[in-house]
């Protein structure tokens, strides 16, 4: 588990692609082989040991071998499909992030690490103290993403400033243009985003894939002995909805 707050900007020093080699190239192809990334961070890989996790541009890998400030992990294509990792190249800076210790503070929001898809940089607007950045959002994302609620972007835990049907906006302090990727990014590049999880568990436990309209019944599984159902909250007993 991890809080969006990057430790470190790390820089890819090596890509080797595995199995069924590079992830096609074209927009829509899915990679069907594997990789193997090595990454600068002697910040993140100062206490690191065999096996830890590490959040690279937000996406949660496991260390096979490190040293002299450098570490290795392996990434299934499942991962090259989800994020924009297939992209890094030698010399591409990467947000890096430990996972939180137990007892420790929970600075940003609760970030699992496993990407849910991938936007575009559409807008920079820069200000005089901070920077808005507008960005693409694809159409399976939009239910989770409200107004002043928590994304996660390249690994970076964000709030909300403006979340519309294909895109959403944040705001930028200069401690995050000057510490993470977000400071480099142009229009047209790509960033991985991950929704925050309380949504998903929420829409999974009603189980009706949205939130129902005022007054209308939502029926669920048996909670604590209780059955999920009857009106929606705020909506009135049928006896009263009758009148």
């Amino acid at each position: 588990m991890f809080t969006g707050i990057v430790e470190e900007l790390g820089e890819v020093t090596a890509v080797e692609y595995l199995d069924d080699g590079p992830p096609a190239g074209s927009a829509g192809d899915v990679p069907t082989g594997s990789a193997r990334l090595t990454v600068r961070g002697p910040v993140v890989t100062d206490d690191a040991k065999h096996g830890d996790s590490i959040a690279v541009n937000g996406v949660c890998l496991t260390v096979v071998e490190f040293g002299d400030g450098e570490f290795t992990a392996d990434v299934m294509a499942e991962s090259l499909n989800r994020s924009s990792l297939g992209a890094l190249a030698p010399g591409s800076r990467v947000n890096l992030e430990r996972p939180m210790a137990l007892g420790g503070r929970l600075g940003g929001h609760l970030v699992q690490g496993h990407v849910d898809g991938t936007g575009t940089v559409l807008e920079r607007v820069p200000a005089e103290h901070w920077e808005i950045v507008r960005i693409s959002l694809p159409a399976a994302l939009t239910r989770y993403v409200v107004e002043k609620g928590s994304i996660t972007v390249d690994g970076i835990s964000l709030t909300v400033v403006e979340a519309a049907a294909d895109w959403f906006t944040v705001s930028l302090i200069p401690t995050t243009l000057e510490l993470t990727t977000l400071g480099i990014k142009q229009p047209g590049d790509p960033v991985n985003l991950e929704v925050d999880v309380i949504a998903k568990y929420v829409e999974r436990m009603l189980g009706a894939g949205q939130v129902p309209a005022a007054g209308l019944r939502v029926d669920g599984p048996d909670v604590n002995g209780l059955r999920v159902d009857g009106p929606a909250a705020g909506g009135l007993p049928e006896s009263e909805e009758a009148k």
